[in-house]
């Protein structure tokens, strides 16, 4: 209770501090000025075959200063929070911003917003920083030991991730807004090996923990214990199973492969500075020039693509960006056309309307940028059962293994861990190396089917990279898995 106790006092103190240097940045004359305070804890657990590979927890905590003054932003961070100190950040900020000015060759158009006021936190049953370390190491091991039953099992790694952070916002507009969060996760990969021929399965997701905004009862919940078995009989099976063959096909896509589908060819594509020139050094441009709005078929009557900043577990959700705009629910695609953006408050002025909240920084030494959310493919009316029944000739690719697509989002190819044969409506041998190629409108243009809300699930990703210096983003999709007809993928000799 003690420890509880002074960390409030500590929390006071610095909420105190933030108001008041928005009140001596507010006398400084400037346009607009906000200030965010961030608290981030990661705790990070890995085992790696019978060895503890990884145990990491930190903290990382400070403010950073965004001002807009004579047309332009500054920008300036902290984390020690003594008056001297602060004084010269808020003066940085306001000189960058004003040596900005002189370069600029339009001034930043910014519209005013009403002041809020709101305490937000995300929902958990179980605050994953209180389990015990121990609890969550014989979890681990005790999968690995699952996964190393079998001698050609030569790799078994598990890992959980849990996050908590916190977050103060104040504005010149007279905002305040104090927000919570807490997420967990985790996965496991098991790699077979026979001379050159190596093979990998993963659950519940490859690459990273699958996030959710939840406590250690998601942990619970993934049972990786339950799903070590398949998870190693497949990846030996697939020592043996033949390539996957090089056709034009139907292919069938489970949910975490649809995801990371939306994730690169809708959900970035989507980003108005993206579209707008502004991230074109690092990350590339947009094929959804502002031309497409509301005109261009992205996909068949099928697809229909959300950014919900509200869905409940997705760890792209929220009540307030870092604008202290309300978080939204928006239709990026309906019914296959092309109907919106994410947009900050800056660049919706652009198309003549209002943000629709997506601007978010890493932490509190990073500038807010124009971020996914949850960006989500929305439930169709039949279930995987009935598509794949439906299915007279095809594939049925799991778990993503690579990715690829240029910079504008349209051309790409995916490969996956694990593609099953599907003749006459029921799943058959298993293929390995499966690939995909296509190109972004042609392929979702080609959906012929998704899944209805039986298999529709929220996944969490917590390495969306953005930004030069690059940012790394937690963002979420919820999806189900769906067919798409006469799309080239096997392997290509």
């Amino acid at each position: 209770m003690h420890r509880k106790f002074s960390f409030a006092i500590v929390n006071l103190m610095r909420k105190a501090i933030i108001r008041s240097m928005m009140h001596k940045l507010k006398g400084k004359g400037v346009d607009y000025a906000d200030i965010r305070w961030v608290k981030k804890q990661h705790e990070s657990l890995s085992v790696f075959n019978y060895d503890v590979e990884n145990i990491s927890s930190h903290i990382d905590e400070g403010y950073g200063i965004r001002v807009l003054c004579d047309g332009a932003w500054g920008f300036s961070c902290g984390s020690i929070f003594e008056e001297g100190l602060i004084e010269k950040n808020i003066a940085l900020a306001i000189e960058i911003a004003r040596v900005s000015s002189f370069i600029n060759k339009e001034k930043v158009a910014f519209p005013a917003y009403p002041a809020v006021h709101a305490t937000y936190s995300s929902a958990y049953q179980i605050n994953p920083f209180e389990v015990a370390l121990d609890t969550k190491l014989h979890y681990l091991f005790y999968t690995n030991e699952l996964l190393l039953k079998e001698p050609k099992i030569k790799f078994a790694q598990s890992t959980l991730d849990f996050y908590h952070t916190t977050k103060f916002f104040v504005n010149s507009e007279g905002s305040q807004i104090e927000q919570s969060f807490i997420e967990s996760g985790g996965y496991f990969e098991a790699v077979a090996g026979e001379g050159s021929n190596v093979q990998k399965r993963s659950y519940p997701i490859s690459h990273h923990s699958q996030i959710r905004q939840a406590g250690y009862e998601y942990i619970r919940e993934l049972d990786f214990p339950h799903h070590a078995g398949r998870v190693r009989d497949e990846a030996l099976m697939l020592l043996d199973a033949p390539d996957c063959p090089d056709k034009e096909t139907t292919i069938i896509l489970d949910g975490y492969q649809m995801a990371l589908q939306v994730h690169e060819s809708c959900g970035h594509p989507a980003e108005l500075d993206r579209v707008l020139g502004s991230e074109i050094s690092y990350a590339g441009g947009s094929f959804l020039t502002l031309d497409k709005l509301s005109k261009f078929r992205y996909g068949s009557r099928q697809v229909n693509i959300t950014a919900d900043a509200n869905l409940s577990g997705g760890v792209g959700s929220f009540a307030y960006d870092d604008e202290g705009v309300a978080a939204q629910r928006i239709g990026l695609v309906r019914q296959g056309l092309f109907d919106d953006y994410l947009s900050s408050r800056e660049t919706a002025t652009t198309l003549k309307r209002a943000s629709n909240a997506t601007m978010r920084a890493e932490s509190w030494n990073c500038i807010p940028l124009i971020r996914m959310t949850n960006i989500n493919l929305e439930p169709g009316k039949e279930s995987l059962e009935e598509i794949v029944a439906d299915t007279k000739d095809g594939l049925y690719l799991c778990t993503n293994k690579s990715w690829s697509i240029d910079d504008l989002r349209l051309n790409f190819q995916f490969g996956t861990e694990i593609a099953w044969q599907i003749k006459n409506g029921k799943l058959k041998q298993a293929y390995k190396n499966p690939v995909y190629y296509s190109n972004t409108p042609y392929f979702w243009g080609n959906c012929s089917a998704v899944a209805n809300k039986d298999s529709w699930y929220v996944w969490g990703i917590p390495s969306c990279g953005k930004g030069e210096p690059s940012q790394s983003m937690h963002v979420g999709h919820a999806t189900s898995p769906a067919r798409f007809e006469k799309i080239k993928a096997g392997v290509r000799r």
